[in-house]
C-alpha cells in the first residue's frame, strides 16, 4: 500500500474506531472480544483498502465487516470460555440509579433474538439510519423496521415496570455510556 493510502486508512480508522468498538461491544457484551472482532475487521479492511474506490458507503461497509466479525466470534465455541470471573466493581455515585438502569437494559438486550438485538443496537445505539442498518444486516429496510419494532416491543415486555421513561432514549443513552 502506498504511503498516501496508508495515511487515508489511518485517518479513517482513527475517526471511526470508538464507534466500531462500541458496536462490537454491544453485540458481544465483552470488551476484550469486541476489541478482537474490531481488530480482525480492520485487518481485512487494511488488506482491501486500495481496492475500495467504488464502495458507496464506506461506513456501512466497515460496520458490516465488524458485525460479521462479531457474529463469527459468537459462533466460536472457545469464545464462550471466560478467562476471568465477574468483572471488577467500579465506583458509582451513591444513590444513582443510572448503573441499575444500564444493567437492566443490557440484560434485556441480551434476551432478544440476535437479529432483533442487532437491529435495535444499530438503529438506536449506533444511531444508523434504516438504510444503513439494512445494508449492514443484508436485509430490506422493511425487515429492519419490523425487527426494530418487535425488538423494542420485546424490550418493553422484558423491562416491565423497571423500564426507564423512554425506552429508545434510554437504550441510546446506554450506548453512549450516559445511562
Amino acid at each position: 500500500m502506498r504511503t498516501e493510502q496508508e495515511h487515508e486508512y489511518v485517518e479513517y480508522v482513527q475517526s471511526r474506531l470508538s464507534s466500531l468498538r462500541r458496536t462490537a461491544y454491544l453485540v458481544l457484551g465483552d470488551g476484550d472480544r469486541a476489541d478482537d472482532a474490531v481488530q480482525d475487521a480492520l485487518t481485512v479492511l487494511y488488506r482491501r483498502w486500495g481496492r475500495l474506490t467504488d464502495v458507496a458507503s464506506m461506513d456501512a461497509y466497515v460496520h458490516t465487516m465488524v458485525v460479521r466479525a462479531c457474529l463469527t466470534y459468537r459462533r466460536r465455541s472457545w469464545s464462550q470460555v471466560l478467562l476471568r470471573g465477574d468483572p471488577p466493581d467500579s465506583a458509582v455515585e451513591s444513590g444513582s440509579g443510572r448503573v441499575d438502569d444500564r444493567l437492566v437494559v443490557r440484560e434485556a438486550l441480551g434476551r432478544l433474538p440476535v437479529r432483533q438485538r442487532m437491529a435495535v443496537i444499530l438503529r438506536y445505539l449506533c444511531d444508523l439510519p434504516v438504510s444503513d442498518v439494512a445494508h449492514v444486516l443484508g436485509c430490506s429496510e422493511g425487515t429492519v423496521k419490523s425487527r426494530t419494532y418487535h425488538g423494542l416491543r420485546a424490550l418493553r415486555a422484558a423491562l416491565g415496570e423497571r423500564a426507564p421513561a423512554s425506552e429508545p432514549a434510554a437504550i441510546a443513552a446506554h450506548g453512549r455510556g450516559q445511562a
